[in-house]
């Protein structure tokens, strides 16, 4: 009997396990969705060309890394709906913000 509460306990927790990595694959797929519907800057533009293209952003946040070679400083634009980060001056991904309601996927 012990043997079998320990068997169902375990099938409980792994049922959970599946439900949330579904939810999470759901909640990511939209977001993916999302961002290819939108124009947002593409990888490679210099921050001249998205300022020219997009405008000035609202915020430019605090610079991350640059501390060495192996940690080139990235640079994060905010602009209503997505941000864009940049290594060095040059855009590496733009990714849109989590909707109302919804946990960014991390």
């Amino acid at each position: 009997m012990i043997r079998s509460n320990a068997f169902l306990g375990l099938c409980a927790a792994a049922a959970m396990l599946s439900a949330s990595s579904t939810a999470h694959a759901d909640t990511l797929h939209r977001q993916v969705q999302r961002e290819t519907r939108m124009d947002l800057p593409q990888r490679g533009l210099s921050m001249a060309q998205v300022e020219k293209r997009f405008g000035a952003p609202e915020r430019k946040l605090p610079v991350r890394g640059g501390g060495s070679r192996w940690q080139p400083p990235i640079h994060r634009w905010v602009y209503p709906g997505y941000i864009v980060y940049f290594e060095h001056k040059i855009v590496i991904h733009s990714v849109a913000d989590a909707p109302a309601g919804e946990h960014p996927v991390r």
